[in-house]
């Protein structure tokens, strides 16, 4: 959708979230464009770690999500502009570049009008136990809610399997979960998966 334009460059492209942080750190984009819905890490884990790393980067979440707590928790982490999937190509090129000219950009129906509210929402919402969570947990839970077992996620992530059952038990502990499946509805309801995961 961007590559071809004459004043936009496509510097790279991942399709894993554990892979997208890594990417601007070496590649440093002026914007990042990402879909909420990644293996590996959630786009919203994304847009929180990167806009904490990189408080210049302008973010740009393209989602097939159109709720409103979605749109809430995008702007919250950082996104500057939100186009829903289904917009069409030339809606994420306006959103590329009212980010660069520094403006917010909502899709419609999402309306330019709710802008306004949706930041007030953002900043006035209370903090909840997942705010609590480390990276390293957020990571854990994603992984587990997508179905890895205990050494899956120890090898994805390089650590052994004591410190995932470790991170694991503590997030359990910190979101009131008791089971397998009170994570994956917790992840469902947070849209840190989705239901084709």
């Amino acid at each position: 959708m961007l590559e071809g334009e004459p004043d936009l460059d496509v510097v790279g492209e991942v399709r894993d979230g554990l892979e997208v942080l890594p990417a601007v750190e070496r590649l440093r984009p002026d914007v990042l464009v990402l879909d909420l819905m990644m293996p590996g890490l959630s786009g919203l884990e994304v847009l929180r770690l990167a806009r904490k790393r990189y408080p210049k980067l302008r973010l740009v979440v393209v989602s097939m999500h159109a709720n409103e707590a979605y749109v809430l928790e995008a702007l919250r982490n950082g996104a500057a502009a939100y186009v829903l999937k289904g917009s069409g190509a030339s809606e994420v090129r306006e959103a590329v570049r009212a980010v660069l000219a520094g403006r917010r950009y909502l899709s419609p129906p999402l309306s330019e009008r709710a802008i306004q509210s949706y930041v007030e929402k953002a900043e006035g919402v209370a903090h909840d136990a997942y705010d609590a969570l480390s990276g390293r947990e957020r990571e854990v839970l994603q992984l587990s809610a997508e179905g890895y077992s205990n050494s899956e996620i120890a090898a994805r992530l390089f650590i052994s399997r004591r410190t995932v059952e470790s991170h694991r038990n503590s997030l359990f502990q910190k979101l009131g979960l008791r089971s397998q499946s009170d994570l994956i509805r917790y992840a469902l309801r947070r849209g840190i998966i989705g239901l084709d995961q």
